[in-house]
C-alpha cells in the first residue's frame, strides 16, 4: 500500500476527502440497550482468536528479551534473577489491560446516553472504516488518533464498537489509574497504563516495550496511542514523542511481521468540552487531578451545546512502503532480535520524520467549522481596535462579509472546511456565534469578544486563549504562505528587491524560528517555501516576474491577514528574548522561567506596552525557550537558564525592528548566567 498520498501537499485542491454519516442518527431512533447488547463479532488480525490477558502475561514474561534484560539487570546489581522477574510481574500487572466485553457493552450504554445530549453530531467517514477494517484483515494495525481532548480515546473504542470492529489496546497515563472504580473500568474497557516517565529504568521500558510489541506481533488488537503524547492545550498539534512509535516500528525492522498498518486519525471538536480549563492551565493554573470526584462534578456539562464532532479514519500508511529506501534493515540481522539496541542515527531520523509527517496528516484531515475563522476575524479585530483606541466590535454585516471572503480563501488553501452551503451566510455566523456566547457577545449590531473592563487581566486573558484556540485549528492551513508574506513584507519595508532569493532567506528564518511552535517536517523547508509561493500565486495574490516577487492589488487583503495571524507568535519571541536580554535575574533555574517572564508579560500588558494577550501562554513561551535552546542561543548551565552566545540580543533586535533589519545582525558574544 503506497503512502505517497499521505505526502502530497502541493495541491491541496485537488485532494478528495470522504463523505461523513452521523452514527448518532441512529442512536436517536433506536434503543441504547438493545444497541450495547448486541452481537458484536469483529474480525481479527489473519483470524487468530481473542487472546485473553493471562495468556499475554504469561508471554511476555517469557519472552527472550525480557529475560536478557533481567540477566543483565542481576549482574549489574547483583539481585537474585527471581526477585527481578517477580519485580516485572508486579509491573505488568499494574500496566496492563484487561479487556472485558461486558465492561465495554456499559460503556457502549453509558456514553450512547452522554453523547447524545453533548453533541448535536458525531460524523465518521464510513469509507475510512471500511479502510480499517480491510486492514485489520491484513496486519497488525496501530491507530495514530490526535489528542485535543479527554474524549478522544472513549470516542475510538465508541466508534469501533458501534462499526463491528476489534476494539484498540489504548496506552493511558497514569494518572488515570488512580481513579477509583473508573481507573478499573477504562482497565477493563483496553486501557494500558503507563508512567509518563521511566527515568532510565532499563527493566520497565523492557516490560512495557515487549507487551507492546507482542500485542502488535501477534495481532490481538490494535494498538493505539497518541503521537503527541498529552493533550494539547491550545489546539495546536504538538511536536510528536517517538518512544511508541519506536516500538511499533521495531517488529516490522527486525523482520518479525510483514508489514504494519498506521492509520492517522483526526477529531475534530466544534466546541472542546475542556476550553476554559485549558486557557486557565495556560496561565498558570494547576491542572486538576483525575479523580471519579471529578469526573461527578463536571457532570454539569451534560447541560451545554458543544455542536458536531467530526471523525476522519485517513489513509492507512503501509510502513513496509514508507521504510522503502530509507532504512536498511539488513543491519538487525548482525545481532540477536531478543537484545534490545538503541536506535542508530538513520532509525532515529527515519522515525522521526515519519512523526511529523503522520502528524501533518492528521491536520489536513481535521474539519474546520465556521466558529474557526470567525474566531481568527475576531481575534484580529480586537488587537487592531485595541492598537488604535477604536469601538470595540465589528459590526456583524462586516463580519459575516470577511467570513464569506476568509472561506473562500481558506478553500482554495485546500482547507477541510464544514460549511452548510444550504444556509445563508449570515445564518452560519450567527449559529456559530450562538454557540459559543460565552467567548463573544453581540450589542448594538456589533460583535466583540465577551470581555469586560471590570475584569481582571488574567480572567480577560481566559477569554482571549479560548478564542486562540479555535483560532489555532486552521493555522497550518495559512501557515506556509503566512510565514512567506511575513519575509515578503519585511523585504518590502527595508526597500529590498523581492526577488525569490530573498522571500526564501526570510522564509528559512521564520521558519527554523517556529520549529518548536508548529508541525513543521524536517528538510522540508524548500518543499514548504514552494507551497507557499503555489497557494499565493494561485490565489492571486503573488505575482512572479523574471524572478521578483510582487504583491498585487488583489493580494494586499490576504498578505495583511496572513501576517497579523502571526503577529502575536512573533511578538511574544520577542517578548522572551528582550526578558532574556533586560529583565531576567541571575540563577534563574527552569522551574522559574515561566513565572518570572509571566509576570514580566503582566506588567507590560498593564502599562500598555504589549497589544497580545496571548503571550501570556505557557504553550508560546516553552516553545520559545525550546528553540533558543535548539539553536544554541540560550544553554542550561548547572541547573539553570543562561545564555553566552551572540544570538539572544541579536534575534531580539531583529524582531523588535523586523521592518528594518533583513539580516540577523552580529555583535560580540555576551556572557551572562540568569
Amino acid at each position: 500500500m503506497s503512502s505517497k498520498a499521505v505526502y502530497s501537499h502541493r495541491n491541496p485542491m485537488l485532494k478528495k476527502r470522504d463523505d461523513f454519516e452521523d452514527m448518532l442518527e441512529e442512536r436517536r431512533n433506536s434503543s441504547d440497550l438493545r444497541y450495547a447488547l448486541r452481537c458484536y463479532t469483529p474480525v481479527l488480525y489473519q483470524g487468530v482468536t481473542p487472546c485473553k490477558a493471562s495468556m499475554l502475561k504469561t508471554m511476555v514474561l517469557q519472552s527472550d528479551q525480557l529475560h536478557y534484560v533481567i540477566n543483565q539487570v542481576s549482574k549489574e546489581t547483583g539481585r537474585a534473577n527471581d526477585d527481578i522477574t517477580e519485580e516485572a510481574s508486579a509491573i505488568l500487572e499494574e500496566m496492563a489491560q484487561r479487556l472485558q466485553l461486558s465492561t465495554v457493552r456499559f460503556f457502549a450504554f453509558t456514553l450512547s446516553k452522554v453523547f447524545k445530549t453533548l453533541f448535536r453530531s458525531i460524523c465518521v467517514n464510513e469509507e475510512g472504516i471500511q479502510r480499517l477494517q480491510q486492514a485489520i484483515q491484513e496486519h497488525p494495525v496501530v491507530l495514530l488518533p490526535s489528542h485535543r481532548s479527554y474524549m478522544d480515546f472513549l470516542l475510538m473504542s465508541y466508534i469501533l464498537y458501534t462499526y463491528d470492529l476489534a476494539l484498540p489496546v489504548i496506552a493511558a497515563g497514569m494518572d488515570f489509574m488512580g481513579m477509583k472504580i473508573v481507573g478499573e473500568m477504562l482497565r477493563m474497557s483496553g486501557a494500558f497504563f503507563i508512567r509518563r516517565s521511566f527515568g532510565g529504568d532499563r527493566l520497565y521500558w523492557a516490560v512495557f516495550s515487549e507487551y507492546v510489541k507482542t500485542m502488535l506481533r501477534n495481532g490481538f488488537a490494535p494498538v493505539e496511542f497518541f503521537l503527541e503524547g498529552t493533550r494539547s492545550r491550545t489546539s495546536k498539534s504538538l511536536t510528536p514523542k517517538l518512544g511508541l512509535l519506536n516500538i511499533v516500528m521495531d517488529p516490522f525492522l527486525k523482520g518479525e511481521v510483514f508489514d504494519v498498518s498506521l492509520v492517522p486519525v483526526s477529531i475534530s471538536y466544534e466546541r472542546i468540552l475542556e476550553e476554559v480549563l485549558y486557557a486557565r492551565e495556560l496561565l498558570g493554573v494547576p491542572k486538576p487531578k483525575e479523580s471519579t470526584s471529578g469526573l461527578f462534578k463536571a457532570r454539569k456539562v451534560l447541560s451545554e451545546d458543544y455542536g458536531s464532532i467530526h471523525v476522519y479514519f485517513g489513509q492507512p500508511v503501509s510502513l513496509r512502503s514508507l521504510a522503502q529506501g530509507k532504512v536498511n534493515r539488513c543491519q538487525f540481522s548482525l545481532m540477536p532480535r531478543h537484545i534490545p539496541k538503541r536506535p542508530n542515527e538513520e532509525i532515529h531520523n527515519f522515525v522521526n520524520d515519519s512523526a511529523y509527517r503522520l502528524v501533518r496528516t492528521q491536520e489536513e484531515n481535521m474539519v474546520l467549522k465556521p466558529w474557526v475563522l470567525l474566531a481568527s476575524l475576531l481575534l484580529q479585530n480586537h488587537h487592531q481596535n485595541q492598537a488604535v483606541g477604536q469601538i470595540p466590535g465589528i459590526a456583524l454585516d462586516e463580519l459575516t462579509e470577511q467570513t464569506v471572503w476568509l472561506r473562500d480563501v481558506s478553500r482554495q488553501y485546500g482547507a477541510f472546511l464544514h460549511w452548510p452551503d444550504q444556509m445563508a451566510p449570515s445564518e452560519v455566523v450567527s449559529s456559530s456565534l450562538s454557540l459559543h456566547q460565552g467567548l463573544v457577545r453581540i450589542s448594538g449590531g456589533r460583535v466583540q469578544l465577551a470581555l469586560k473592563q471590570e475584569e481582571e487581566l488574567l480572567s480577560q486573558a481566559v477569554i482571549v486563549l479560548s478564542c486562540a484556540s479555535y483560532r489555532n485549528q486552521a493555522l497550518h492551513v495559512f501557515l506556509r504562505p503566512a510565514l512567506l508574506a511575513c519575509g515578503i513584507h519585511i523585504a518590502s519595508s527595508n526597500k529590498k528587491r523581492k526577488t525569490d532569493a530573498v522571500s526564501l532567506c526570510f522564509f528559512s528564518f521564520l521558519r527554523n524560528m517556529f520549529f518548536n511552535e508548529f508541525i513543521l517536517c524536517p528538510g522540508a523547508t524548500v518543499q514548504d517555501f514552494e507551497e507557499a509561493c503555489y497557494l499565493l500565486a494561485k490565489t492571486g495574490a503573488l505575482h512572479v516576474s523574471q524572478q521578483e516577487v510582487l504583491v498585487t492589488e488583489k493580494g494586499q487583503r490576504t498578505l495583511a491577514y496572513l501576517t497579523s495571524m502571526l503577529d502575536p507568535f512573533l511578538q511574544g519571541y520577542q517578548v522572551v528574548c528582550r526578558f532574556l536580554c533586560e529583565e531576567a535575574p541571575e540563577n534563574l533555574t527552569e522551574k522559574q522561567f515561566i513565572p518570572a517572564l509571566r509576570k514580566f508579560v503582566i506588567n507590560l500588558l498593564l502599562a500598555g506596552r504589549l497589544r497580545y494577550t496571548e503571550v501570556l501562554s505557557s504553550d508560546l513561551q516553552k516553545n520559545c525557550l525550546a528553540a533558543l535552546l535548539r539553536l544554541g542561543a540560550v544553554r542550561k548551565i548547572k541547573g539553570y537558564v543562561g545564555f553566552d552566545h551572540p544570538c539572544v540580543p541579536s534575534w531580539f533586535n531583529w524582531l523588535k525592528h523586523a521592518k528594518k533589519y533583513w539580516k540577523l545582525p552580529t555583535q560580540k558574544a555576551v556572557g551572562a548566567r540568569l
